[in-house]
């Protein structure tokens, strides 16, 4: 069995079941946003390296930017559940299946990596005096990624999932660590901490016993790149057949037990339960989280209202897949939902959301209100208008579709 082979044609088929949305997605009106959200970035930027403000915490921005794109790390491998069975006599030989696997999952992000350091790289050199190389940069996070990508493999394949998780964070310290030795220390001492902390990492990761194939995981794993993969196009287009991925978060567990039990709130019910446990819910709360923060390291710039703008309309264009969820349910063509309570329903979850999310993201604002009345108020309106143009826009999607349907 060519177990290469095998892979490419897996890879081929995925491809190629993905193709037939290209056109949706370029003629859809979310992709001519992004095009718009881009040429206002750019230009943006340029008149930001044009007139630089003073007491820029570059160092604290490089940190933010570049840690998750050096650390984080992922592979398709494209097995399914089937093989547990078929390709079990090959266990010992798929190294060669896993192989291009690791190499291509490292070119792409290392791609990405060096996107994010030569966007980056214009105002880093203009806001600090000694500054580093841009190659020598660019080897030591891909340097970090590498060794992340490794680490990640390392974990995967771990016997005991208490010691995978306590990795995950260890793999993300270290990057932490490495990253900001780089940015805020002198080249050399910085490379000698660098070399001594992967070795002990490397060391580290050698003492957790391991399976020689973790099925099971890696299967799993599988099953969520290619949910996540769809999710990205049901931003643009409907997709059939998306799976959803669950996750327990008992912390969240009373959420939504005060909606009364009725049919005209049963799908609200069902959303807002739905949201606690799905991917969604932490992809918006990591959005969340880094916007919290950049904002309030800008807190007295327009920089900080920009920033806030930015990353409202990406967590507007997450909280919209929500539309997407239970799509195909077959228990909610049973259950006797009152016509249109659906739609209505999770249009009116979203719109709710983007405004609480308005508002808590740009509580860093709120400390330079009796300084910059003006400039705080508009962003907090831009930040609410833009919440209700989401809603503007999923209300007449929702109605065009009402129409096509009769």
């Amino acid at each position: 069995m060519d177990l290469k082979e095998l892979r490419r044609q897996r890879r081929s088929r995925f491809t190629g079941s993905l193709i037939p949305y290209m056109g949706y997605i370029i003629q859809s009106g979310v992709a001519m946003v992004f095009l718009l959200v881009l040429i206002i970035f750019s230009a943006w930027y340029t008149s930001l390296l044009r007139d630089l403000p003073s007491g820029i915490p570059i160092h604290w921005i490089m940190l933010v930017l570049l840690v998750p794109a050096a650390v984080h790390s992922s592979f398709r491998t494209y097995l399914q559940t089937p093989d547990t069975i078929f390709l079990l006599p090959q266990g010992h030989r798929m190294k060669e299946y896993f192989a291009p696997s690791w190499v291509s999952g490292n070119v792409w992000k290392i791609l990405r990596l060096a996107f994010v350091l030569i966007t980056l790289w214009p105002l880093y050199i203009r806001t600090d005096e000694s500054h580093k190389g841009l190659l020598a940069t660019l080897l030591v996070l891909i340097l970090v990624k590498l060794l992340a990508s490794f680490g990640l493999w390392r974990e995967t394949a771990m016997l005991s999932r208490p010691a995978a998780i306590g990795y995950n964070l260890l793999r993300w310290a270290v990057g932490t660590l490495m990253v900001a030795a780089w940015v805020w220390q002198p080249s050399v001492r910085a490379l000698i901490f660098i070399v001594i902390l992967g070795a002990a990492y490397a060391a580290a990761l050698a003492v957790p016993g391991r399976h020689s194939v973790p099925w099971e995981r890696l299967i799993t794993m599988e099953k969520n790149q290619g949910t996540r993969a769809l999710m990205v196009l049901g931003w643009f287009v409907d997709v059939p057949g998306r799976e959803q991925r669950v996750y327990a978060r008992r912390y969240l567990s009373r959420w939504g037990g005060g909606i009364p039990w009725q049919r005209n709130s049963a799908y609200r019910f069902l959303l807002t339960k739905s949201f606690a446990r799905g991917d969604i819910f932490g992809i918006v709360l990591r959005i969340a989280v880094l916007d919290l923060f950049l904002v309030w390291m800008n807190q007295a710039s327009y920089t900080g209202s920009g920033i806030y703008v930015f990353f409202l309309f990406l967590m507007g264009i997450q909280l919209t897949a929500l539309r997407k969820l239970h799509s195909e349910s077959f228990w909610l063509t049973v259950y006797p939902l009152p016509e249109g309570s659906k739609s209505k329903g999770t249009i009116q979850f979203v719109f709710r959301a983007h405004m609480v999310l308005a508002l808590l993201t740009g509580l860093p604002l709120l400390l330079q209100l009796g300084e910059r009345p003006l400039p705080v108020l508009g962003t907090f309106a831009c930040g609410f208008l833009l919440a209700y143009l989401f809603k503007a826009y999923s209300t007449r999607k929702e109605a065009r579709m009402d129409e096509d349907d009769l």
